[in-house]
């Protein structure tokens, strides 16, 4: 289990109002000493009850607002 100096829990918003909620370990590939050697680790989806439980803890939270244009669909001829 992390401590709270070494996990931090993000909620991705949308436009569209969706949101996602993730968790994210610090994790180091040689001494935890050795600050040059520490990097974030890959974002694994928790609840969003676990996100709000983790707030009221004390532990780091982040709400990242995403504002990305729409995806363009581009149509295809159908190969007969």
């Amino acid at each position: 289990m992390h401590s709270r100096q070494t996990v931090k829990y993000i909620c991705e918003t949308y436009p569209s109002g969706n949101k996602y909620y993730y968790k994210q370990e610090m994790i180091t590939n040689g001494s935890w000493e050795d600050i040059s050697t520490l990097q974030w680790g890959t974002k694994r989806p928790v609840k969003e009850r676990t996100f709000r439980a983790r707030k009221e803890e004390g532990y780091k939270t982040q709400v990242v607002y995403i504002d990305k244009e729409p995806a363009v669909l581009l149509q295809f001829q159908q190969v007969k």
